[in-house]
This record gives structure tokens, sequence and C-alpha cells, in this order.
């Protein structure tokens, strides 16, 4: 039996009601993402890929066309079984990383363990502190929000879309809110996730953050203008070891 693509769309059209108006988000979207990918999602403001991102990860609903995730049919699914869904098989990073503030990082990595009433996660603080040590915290388990730089909060946020080991980690502009080194540093992260077999759907505008994917839509109008692999992917351990070699240059 085959494996089935972890995201699936055939026809995806959201048209939103505007009084007299109709908007068109999305227009016949076909799309594939198949396990282990890293895909960019690009496109200026009001390209569609916000309406996107909230459909793939079953925030929102599609008006017309199916949508599979990770096997499973969710389109037409209402709000309880898309909540649900989401949780077995979506992680969500964002650009303000959503952390509780009064919340230790390990707390915070443990919160979506929590919601599934499952009962296939037993002890959570054991697989939130597995999380952090994946994503290189272990020593700040304990820190709260406020006593971790940007980075670390933003790989706080990656351990917690992880805990779960869910099909998918869908980032909303993951480096919107870092510097040019930070930003480096957590796709290095990512790539080394999606080494590891993690598929990651980002949405980002910046083109230096999406060479770092292996693949790249870009939208327009609701449509997907362009689809195609990265023909020079970054590799971001080597851009910050060279960063590192023009900072101990520049001090000499």
């Amino acid at each position: 039996m085959s494996i089935p693509p972890v995201i699936r769309t055939e026809g995806l059209t959201r048209t939103y009601d505007a009084g007299r108006n109709a908007v068109h988000a999305l227009r016949q979207v076909n799309l594939t993402i198949e396990r282990g990918e890293m895909v960019a999602v690009m496109g200026a403001s009001g390209s569609g890929k916000s309406t996107m991102m909230n459909i793939l990860g079953c925030l929102d609903t599609p008006t017309a066309g199916t949508y599979w995730l990770d096997g499973e049919r969710v389109d037409g699914l209402d709000r309880d079984a898309r909540a649900d869904i989401r949780n077995r098989k979506i992680g969500f990073v964002f650009q303000g990383f959503n952390l509780l503030s009064r919340t230790s990082a390990i707390d915070n990595v443990e919160l979506p363990l929590l919601y599934d009433h499952s009962g296939r996660h037993l002890d959570t603080q054991a697989l939130a502190a597995a999380a952090l040590a994946r994503v290189g915290l272990s020593d700040r388990a304990d820190h709260h929000p406020s006593e971790l730089s940007g980075g670390q909060q933003q790989r706080v946020a990656i351990a917690r879309a992880l805990v779960t080991e869910p099909a998918l980690i869908l980032a909303d502009e993951p480096t919107g809110n870092l510097d040019s080194r930070t930003s480096v540093e957590v796709m290095a992260l990512f790539q080394e996730l999606n080494e590891q077999g993690v598929t990651i759907v980002l949405v980002t505008h910046e083109p230096d953050i999406a060479r770092y994917a292996g693949r790249i839509v870009e939208m327009r109008d609701g449509r997907i203008l362009r689809d195609e692999p990265v023909s020079n992917r970054h590799d971001a351990r080597a851009d910050l070891r060279a960063l590192g070699t023009a900072v101990e240059e520049a001090a000499v």
C-alpha cells in the first residue's frame, strides 16, 4: 500500500462574501506535498497564501474543492472534527512565538499534549523534555519566555510544535521577528528536522528564507503562479559558519 502525501488538494477554492461583492481568496488550487518535503509558500499581501495556510491548518474550510491531510479527507468536517485532526496531525509555529508568558519553557511545550484526550501520551513532561532536547534547549526547561532570547523562544515554539509527533509542521513567517543571524539559526534547525523526516510548510515573504526550503510555491491572486524545486538550495549551517568567519575576521 502506497504512503499518501501529507497534503493533497484538488480544486481548492475559498470565496468570502463582502457585501455585494465576492472576494476570491483561492481559485482552483491543486497542491501535493509529499512526506519529508520542506516547502516555502510565498506571495504578496492578498495573494492567498494566508488563506491557504488557514485551510491547510484546518482553521478554515474551503468553499469548494477537496483537501486530504495525511490520507484523511478534511474538507467539510465540522469544527470539532477539524480541531481533533488539527491537534493530532499539525504542529504550528508562529511569527510571534505565542508562548504563555508566565509559564516555563517545558510547560509551554507540554501544552498540546494536555489537550489530547486520546490517552496516547502518558508521561507528558518526559515527552516535553525530549522535544526541548531535540531543539537544543534542555538547559532552559525551567526558564520563562522573558528569560529567553527571541531565537530561544522560537525554539521553544518549535519544540511545542514537535511534541505531538505531527504529520506536518506549519510555520507562518517563523523568522519575521528575528534578526538576520537568528533567522539563519532557526532555518538551520528546520533543515535539520527536515533531514530527520519532518514535513515542513513555511510561509515567508523573504526570498532569502525561502531558499532554505527544497521547493517554492509562489501564489498570486489566489492561484499558484509557480511551483518548482529550489535550484540552489542554501545550507543554513554553512551560512552560519560563514557568518562566524566574517565576525572573526572583522574583529582582527
